[in-house]
C-alpha cells in the first residue's frame, strides 16, 4: 500500500429538506453577501431557487443570483463571475446545482480569493490557489462528485482546451445533498450520472498499487452500488431510496475514498476531456460509456488478476482459470450491454466524432506527444490513438 493522506473537510447535510437549513448553515460564516450561482432554467422552474432566496431572506443574508453555467463549464463566465464578486464584494458562493455549477463556482471562489494570478492559470498547472472564498452548494444532479472532491474542470471555449486541476481549496465548506431534488433529472442525465459515478470510481481501481485490501473492498462497493442505485433511478425516477444511494454514491466516488494506498489518474476521463472540449455539446458522460469499453479492451491484459477480481466481484462472473481472458471479456461485454440498456452509446461515432478528428484528439491529449497517462499500461500518443480508433 502507497503511502498517503486522507482529507475530506467537506460537510453532508443529507435528507429531505435539507436545503430549507442553507441559510441558517451560510449564517455560520458571517458572509458579507452570497452569490448564488446556477445553471439554465431549470433551478427556476422548479422553485428551488426561489426556496432558496426566501430562506436568505429570512436569515437576512445579503445575495446576488449569477445563472447561465452550461455543461463542460466555461471559462468566458469564470471571468464574468469573478468581476461581478469584486464589484458586489461577495466573499460565499452558493452553487446550486451538479457538478457544472459546482466546478464553475470553485474557480470563481478561487480567482476572487487570488486577484493577482489569472484564473486559467490554476487549469494550466502554471499556478495554485493559495486561498479561496467559502463557498457551498445544493446538490441537483448525482454525477461529478464535485461537491466533495478538490477537483475543479473547466472549458476554455476559444481554444477548445478542457482541462482539470485539484488543490484543497476547491473542497466545498458544504453539501446539502436531497435525493428529492434529483426526481426531474431526464433519464438520460440520470444514466449520464450512473457512468460518471461509477467511472470515477472504476478507474481508480485500475491503477497502481498492491495489497489495498479495505480500499478494494469499500471501491467495488461504491461500484456495484452505483451501478444498481443508477439503474434503478433511471426506471424508476421517483423512488427515493435509489436516488439517496446514487447521491451517496456520487460523493464517496469522488472523494479520494476510493484510491487510497494507490495511484491517482482518471485515465479514460482524460481522453473523454479531450472530446468534450472539441465538442461541447457532447455530454460527459455519454463520453465516457462511448470509450471505456475500448479502452478496457486495450489494457486488461497489463494485470489479468485485477481484471479477474473486478470480472467476479462487480459482475459476478465465475472465473474460468484455465481461460481468463474469457471471463474478463465477459466482464467487459456485460459493461457493455449494461450502457446499453440505459441509453449510453458504446462508440465515440455516436457521440458526432470526426475520423479525421482522432489524431488531433490523440496530440491534445499528450499536450503535443509530451505527456504519457500513467496506469498498469501506460499510454503515449500511439496508444491513445489506438484506443480512439477502437472506439470510433
Amino acid at each position: 500500500m502507497n503511502d498517503f493522506i486522507y482529507s475530506a473537510p467537506t460537510k453532508v447535510h443529507f435528507g429531505k429538506d435539507k436545503e430549507l437549513e442553507v441559510g441558517k448553515i451560510i449564517k455560520g460564516y458571517n458572509p458579507t453577501k452570497v452569490m448564488i450561482h446556477f445553471g439554465g432554467t431549470s433551478a427556476k422552474k422548479s422553485g428551488l431557487l426561489d426556496r432558496v432566496i426566501k430562506v436568505l431572506d429570512d436569515e437576512d443574508i445579503k445575495h446576488v443570483e449569477f445563472g447561465g453555467v452550461k455543461p463542460n463549464p466555461e471559462l468566458s463566465l469564470v471571468r464574468e463571475g469573478i468581476e461581478l464578486c469584486h464589484k458586489e464584494n461577495v466573499d460565499f458562493i452558493l452553487a446550486v446545482g451538479g457538478g457544472s455549477v459546482m466546478d464553475s463556482a470553485k474557480d470563481i471562489a478561487n480567482g476572487v480569493a487570488n486577484p493577482d494570478i489569472d484564473v486559467w492559470d490554476f487549469s494550466l498547472g502554471n499556478a495554485i490557489p493559495r486561498k479561496t472564498l467559502n463557498k457551498g452548494c445544493i446538490l441537483t444532479l448525482s454525477a461529478a462528485g464535485s461537491e466533495m472532491s478538490h477537483s475543479c474542470v473547466i472549458t476554455n471555449a476559444e481554444t477548445k482546451d478542457k482541462r482539470g486541476y485539484s488543490c484543497p481549496c476547491n473542497h466545498m465548506n458544504f453539501a446539502i445533498e436531497n435525493p428529492e431534488l434529483t426526481y426531474s433529472v431526464s433519464q438520460y442525465q440520470t444514466a449520464c450520472g450512473t457512468v460518471d459515478i461509477s467511472m470515477h470510481t472504476i478507474e481508480r481501481f485500475f491503477m497502481p498499487g498492491e495489497d489495498t485490501y479495505l480500499t478494494d473492498d469499500i471501491a467495488i462497493a461504491v461500484i456495484r452500488n452505483a451501478l444498481s442505485a443508477g439503474k434503478k433511478s433511471y426506471d424508476e425516477p421517483t423512488n427515493y431510496e435509489a436516488r439517496a444511494n446514487m447521491m451517496w454514491a456520487s460523493s464517496l466516488a469522488h472523494n479520494g475514498l476510493t484510491n487510497c494506498g494507490r495511484e491517482f489518474q482518471l485515465t479514460v476521463h482524460q481522453l473523454e476531456h479531450e472530446i468534450s472540449g472539441l465538442y461541447p455539446d457532447v455530454a460527459h458522460g455519454a463520453g465516457l460509456a462511448a470509450l471505456w469499453c475500448s479502452w478496457a479492451r486495450y489494457v486488461y491484459k497489463t494485470n489479468i488478476s485485477r481484471w479477474l477480481k473486478y470480472s467476479k466481484e462487480v459482475w459476478n462472473i465465475d472465473i474460468n482459470y484455465e481461460h481468463p481472458e474469457e471471463t474478463i471479456i465477459k466482464a467487459i461485454d456485460a459493461q457493455e450491454e449494461f450502457y446499453k440498456s440505459i441509453g449510453m452509446p458504446t462508440n465515440i461515432k455516436d457521440l458526432g466524432v470526426k475520423k479525421e478528428d482522432l489524431e488531433y484528439l490523440a496530440d491534445r491529449c499528450t499536450r503535443g506527444k509530451t505527456r504519457i497517462l500513467s496506469g498498469y499500461k501506460e499510454l503515449g500518443y500511439k496508444e491513445i490513438l489506438d484506443i480512439y480508433n477502437m472506439a470510433f
